[in-house]
């Protein structure tokens, strides 16, 4: 398989087609090692298969992968729960970092050779994807590739909640549950460097201890404390400005009842449940805003929009070494069904991935 990049000379001479006078291609091998699902269930449907090389189309980018994330969005879809978008790969996998190994002619701002990272809306557990050029990082000169395909997924996440939806001020409090997860350990460092006032919920104290190493100023057992009398004693009955909550269920209620007066409540995931009874006279009373969203089903274009914005205001922090992932364990990409074992059974502390290459 050969991909042709097209390279601009504004020195050619006028004998040449305009533009496009220097042709470089390199031969990619036409097929590739997924992880396919074998039908949905349990971690064993997971299992290595061949697939064609896919082929970038306009505004797209090959990339070569080193390595891919592990999300809790991951499991679900292997289950069934969570089917990717119509025009997104069956492939699972949402974020990735590697080598652009080809480009779209009208792709300008990758060239091949070029460490990037990036979001996939699938196609991560693979050898190769193909991704919009728009939806790539550099990859910072402090990371390797194996460290920066741990970033897109939760960082993206993170700003589109916390800082978009939840407009997070600096001197604000945010409580974040699941604080030793990919995503809560993200968040406290970035809610941390943003100025803000840190609570987790944890399940042991080992988590507890990760998270407090990281930033939060408070961490609080589940198991052995109930949070919103920990919040409450704690802030004097005020509440927190702000609630990340991946639970759901009746989680809600109680974070509402620990809402400062003008709190805003995001939820990015439902473990828990889906479904919740709230008191909206609280809601009024307290003048809070609920709100919540998902990253991997927006179009395109608001993807790039979103990508944009992280690249200005937290890239930075990222290329300074103040904000890094997390991690717990990688696996390599056959052993992805072990992968999500572990992802399954609560004991990690941040992110898992796959070494590909």
């Amino acid at each position: 398989m050969s991909f042709s990049v097209m390279v601009y000379n504004p020195a050619a001479s006028s004998a040449s087609p305009p533009g496009l006078i220097v042709m470089l291609s390199t031969e990619i091998a036409s097929e590739m090692t997924v992880i396919a699902c074998a039908g949905f269930g349990g971690p064993e449907v997971l299992t290595p298969a061949l697939r064609p090389v896919p082929s970038p189309g306009p505004g797209e980018v090959l990339i070569k992968i080193a390595a891919a994330g592990v999300n809790r969005a991951d499991l679900l879809q292997r289950k069934g729960k969570y089917p990717p978008p119509p025009d997104a790969s069956d492939i699972i996998g949402l974020e990735i970092a590697g080598t652009v190994v080809a480009t779209a002619p009208d792709v300008t701002q990758w060239m091949r050779g070029d460490k990037v990272c990036a979001l996939l809306a699938g196609g991560g557990y693979a050898e190769y994807a193909t991704v919009p050029a728009a939806h790539c990082l550099p990859v910072p000169d402090n990371l390797n590739l194996a460290q920066a395909a741990l970033l897109p997924e939760a960082i993206i996440t993170v700003y589109a909640n916390i800082f978009e939806n939840a407009a997070l001020q600096p001197g604000e409090t945010i409580l974040i549950h699941g604080g030793s997860s990919g995503i809560g350990t993200t968040a406290i460092q970035m809610a941390r460097l943003h100025g803000a006032r840190v609570f987790v919920t944890v399940g042991t104290a080992e988590k507890a201890a990760a998270c407090r190493a990281l930033g939060a100023d408070m961490a609080v057992n589940y198991n052995e404390q109930d949070f919103t009398a920990t919040i409450n004693a704690i802030t004097g009955h005020r509440g927190v400005d702000v609630v990340l909550d991946m639970i759901g269920g009746d989680y809600i209620a109680r974070n509402l009842s620990i809402l400062a007066p003008r709190g805003r409540h995001v939820s990015i995931a439902t473990q828990k449940g889906a479904k919740a009874e709230i008191d909206m006279r609280m809601v009024m009373h307290k003048n809070l805003v609920i709100t919540g969203s998902t990253l991997r089903g927006r179009p395109a274009t608001k993807k790039a929009r979103l990508i944009a914005a992280v690249t200005r205001d937290i890239w930075p922090w990222v290329a300074a070494g103040r904000l890094k992932p997390v991690v717990f364990q990688y696996f390599s990409l056959k052993n992805a069904a072990e992968a999500h074992k572990v992802m399954e059974s609560g004991a990690h502390i941040g992110k898992i991935g796959l070494e590909v290459s």
